[in-house]
């Protein structure tokens, strides 16, 4: 089995903090998710998230005009260069201080960073050069006395200069190079920190906002006002201003004052788009509202949000606005001249505690601490329906079996809830003669009974799906019911884990309720059925992972996997990560499709990978790197202990928040709780998986843990292999191939060469009557890759249609019998195709039904010319 799964994207999380940031195209939106960086394609409606990790949660991102360089920069001013059409990190950098914001020239030469009071300026590094010091300091800036909040760049290319604003209420206006006679001009008169500052797109103006809300235009002062001023400069000249850098050699005085008048809000964000002259603003509270400069005409004001807007950003065009909202963790794009939404995804507000495949893997389907249930499409990573019907954090999650549109959830409300995903309504309710919390889940292979264990009561409820009414109740568990699991063969076995140390097999359909138990040595946290019912392994509290033959009732191994889970150390742990091995245990495990391997994830920031049959670990997977989080360091960092032994990242400084709000809030007051309790010092969330699943074709697997929802996957286009590849393989000797009409060796050479466009080239060169034979003589090895590629096309929703078809048509009928017997390898694959095929229908079933009346049409005309022939001739016989 392959265990090369890598990180392919990162659902359930869409925005964390930070600044959105769109692409220059203005097609994608990138937002900052914890330490990673994701990026939504609006146009296409896909997702995806980068490899590369910061070391704690990402502050500030910017991205070069030209789309070649992304740079992100973490809570400490660690900074990762990356190239961003490749995504790979060119160099690590670090800023030695906190960055408030980053920001790249017009030209995309230079870097400005906010550096506490002072500003740095850097020239950008070459991303096709790999260089020793690639970061050059062009200059540093300093003037203000406190600090600096943003950043914003002249449009003059020529002779460029920049604004900061600061928490000591000025702006200043530094130009990047010196300029003989020029002193940095100072914009002062604002009552409170200000925000964002911005220029026109003519340079006329200058605009600054502050946080109290008022607006202050700035323009060149007339002759009378600058023949006042103590500021006048010797030498410069009073009548105009000099062309080759109007903006810096401009007397600048306030032209008018505006105020927002949004009563008890504050103004956390702003953005400005200068060639509509259109200010955008966010509020505290949740309303953001669009003014255009300098008439400071209000154009729209809407609440989008329940708590206060974190960031704001307006793609090139000025059609799409982003707004990103720190505490609810949204992500939102609004298209404010049609005042619709292009873009609306939330995660889960706490912790994500499950999630299931569905059957054709096409869909996730995740449970929170806040009480919602989500389903996410695995293809475009975008959360489609919402369920929030429950009262109570939901606990389990499972879909119907063959192929039925059925999703059910158990929650801690004391229900278990059946939804509908043609209609997505919650159609069935199934509760207990007494309110109990219900902690796990389990449905039977053939849809038509639910199950589902008991907290307090110790109890196994089942339900019938059709009738909604109670079927039974197992008792017999002394302890809390942890895991259920249907067999998955003939589903008449469900066997039920418990904190009572056992597990018990019940036969649902029988009469007889005689059960045996399995008897283990500590309390039984999970339990999986391997794909053919024939075994049963289960997750204990010490650390081990136990097999029994289902069969003969007894058990067959143990794996000790305490070591393999351990590792990283807490901020107040006394001892190293390599001996803290307490509580350190797997509480989720899943099969493999084939059942050879076994995949477990607990309280840890791993993952592990086992043979089931040698009992050996295969690979550990690290779900996350960001020591913004608790479990994460190996070692302890002497450099973050005061001189009074205490561990810094312990020390409440909640209360040096410049903002209110921030102080105030508080995450959880549950005591006991594992993601916030407010008599610690300070809270920091804890690395850790809570749910693990196998996606149906095995290529793919899933982790609901703290960072968010995190997808692993075999990609085998990321890899190149050039083992067939000599030097007299090249695009031109395929071209020459292809020109003498050899098209079988053309299309080898270009899938060894693993260009695209040349693959296509060849691919729609290929005439239809020669369709069958190339597909009938190529070789096995380059099939999953020609249906890859067909798949593919499909989905990008290629003009050939029946071109497409027919190469499907002829690959499924001459390597049929080979694609049946190696299903398992090529699963994947034949979905990806079924998708396409049923995509192609749909076209076809709305073109048809668009022409209906022209056909339709078409066809009376016909007839009534039949007719008239007939009359005629009729006619003429007569």
């Amino acid at each position: 089995m392959k265990a090369n799964y890598k990180l392919s994207n990162v659902l359930g999380t869409v925005y964390r903090q930070g600044n959105i940031v769109f692409t220059p195209d203005g097609n994608s939106v990138l937002s900052p998710v914890g330490n990673r960086v994701s990026v939504f394609d609006l146009v296409n409606n896909k997702s995806f998230t980068f490899p590369f990790e910061n070391r704690k949660n990402i502050a500030a991102i910017a991205l070069s005009p030209d789309s070649n360089v992304l740079i992100s920069i973490d809570e400490d001013g660690r900074a990762l260069l990356v190239n961003y059409r490749r995504r790979v990190v060119l160099h690590h950098f670090n800023f030695h201080r906190p960055v408030k914001a980053v920001k790249f020239s017009p030209d995309g030469k230079y870097i400005a960073v906010t550096h506490d009071s002072h500003v740095q300026v850097w020239r950008t590094p070459n991303h096709l050069v790999r260089e020793f010091a690639p970061f050059v300091l062009h200059r540093t800036y300093t003037g203000h006395h406190d600090e600096v909040l943003s950043i914003e760049w002249s449009p003059d290319s020529k002779y460029m200069c920049f604004i900061t604003t600061s928490r000591d209420m000025t702006a200043r206006l530094f130009t990047l190079d010196p300029l003989e006679g020029f002193r940095p001009k100072t914009f002062a008169g604002h009552r409170d920190a200000i925000v964002a500052a911005y220029f026109s797109s003519d340079g006329d103006h200058i605009y600054t906002v502050s946080r109290d809300g008022a607006v202050f235009t700035w323009k060149a002062k007339t002759p009378e006002d600058m023949g006042d001023s103590d500021d006048e400069q010797p030498g410069e000249s009073s009548k105009s201003t000099l062309d080759a850098n109007k903006i810096a050699n401009t007397r600048w005085g306030v032209s008018k004052r505006h105020y927002f008048n949004q009563a008890h809000t504050k103004v956390v964000c702003a953005t400005f788009h200068a060639p509509s002259s259109m200010l955008v603003v966010g509020f505290s509270t949740g309303v953001f509202g669009l003014w255009e400069l300098p008439a400071f005409t209000n154009i729209h004001t809407l609440s989008i949000s329940n708590e206060k807007i974190s960031s704001v950003a307006i793609n090139p065009s000025g059609e799409w606005l982003a707004f990103g909202a720190k505490k609810l963790g949204q992500l939102l794009v609004w298209e404010w001249q049609s005042e619709s939404y292009v873009l609306k995804q939330q995660g889960h507000f706490f912790d994500m505690n499950a999630l299931a495949y569905s059957g054709d893997g096409q869909h996730i389907a995740t449970g929170g601490d806040d009480g919602k249930v989500k389903v996410w499409n695995t293809t475009s990573g975008f959360c489609f329906v919402t369920f929030a019907e429950h009262s109570a954090a939901v606990s389990a999650v499972e879909f119907a079996r063959g192929g039925q549109q059925v999703l059910y959830s158990a929650s801690l409300d004391g229900t278990v809830r059946a939804f509908d995903l043609v209609r997505y309504r919650n159609f069935r309710v199934f509760t207990s003669p007494q309110p109990v919390q219900f902690s796990c889940l389990a449905v039977d292979p053939s849809g038509e009974v639910v199950a589902a264990g008991s907290t307090d009561s110790f109890e196994v409820f089942l339900w019938s799906v059709q009738t909604g009414k109670l079927l039974d109740v197992l008792a017999g568990h002394e302890g809390p019911v942890s895991s259920l699991a249907f067999e998955p063969g003939g589903g008449n076995v469900l066997a039920s884990g418990s904190w009572d140390k056992s597990i018990r097999l019940w036969n649902v359909f029988a009469r007889s309720r005689n059960v045996e138990p399995f008897q283990l040595n500590s309390d039984v946290l999970s339990v999986a059925f391997r794909p053919d019912g024939k075994e049963l392994a289960a997750a204990t509290l010490d650390g081990q992972i136990t097999f029994f033959d289902v069969a003969q009732g007894k058990q067959t191994t143990i794996i000790e996997g305490r070591k393999d889970i351990s590792g990283g150390r807490k901020a107040d742990d006394r001892v190293s990560a390599a001996n803290n091995a307490s509580g350190k245990s797997f509480n989720s495990l899943a099969y493999t499709a084939d059942g050879r391997c076994l995949l477990a994830g607990g309280n840890s920031k791993y993952v592990v990978l086992y043979d089931v049959q040698e009992g050996v670990m295969l690979k550990k997977f690290q779900i996350s790197e960001n020591l913004s989080l608790d479990g994460t360091e190996e070692f302890l960092d002497s450099r973050r202990v005061n001189d009074a032994g205490i561990n810094v990242d312990l020390i409440d400084d909640r209360g040096d928040e410049s903002d209110l709000q921030d102080r105030l809030e508080n995450y959880n007051t549950l005591p006991g709780a594992q993601r916030g309790d407010l008599s610690k010092r300070r809270y920091r969330p804890e690395a850790r998986t809570k749910c693990i699943r196998f996606a149906p074709t095995g290529r793919a697997w899933a982790a609901a843990s703290t960072e968010g929802l995190l997808i692993y996957s075999v990609d085998d286009n990321v890899a190149f292999d050039p083992f067939d590849l000599d030097i007299e393989l090249t695009p031109q000797s395929i071209i020459s191939v292809l020109s003498n009409k050899e098209f079988l060796k053309a299309l080898v050479m270009a899938f060894r060469l693993n260009e695209s466009p040349l693959i296509s080239r060849v691919y729609e060169s290929i005439p239809s009557r020669d369709i069958r034979f190339i597909a009938k003589a190529l070789p096995v090895v380059y099939l999953e890759r020609m249906l890859r590629f067909i798949a593919d096309r499909m989905d990008q929703n290629s003009p050939h249609l029946e071109f497409e078809l027919t190469w499907a048509r002829a690959i499924l009928g001459a390597h049929g019998r080979v694609l049946r017997d190696r299903s398992m390898e090529y699963a994947s694959v034949l979905r990806g195709l079924q998708k396409g095929l049923g995509e192609f229908e749909t076209v076809v079933a709305k073109l048809c039904d668009q022409n209906t009346s022209t056909l339709q049409y078409l066809i009376d005309q016909s007839r009534m010319r039949a007719n008239q022939e007939h009359v005629s001739d009729i006619t003429m016989t007569s």
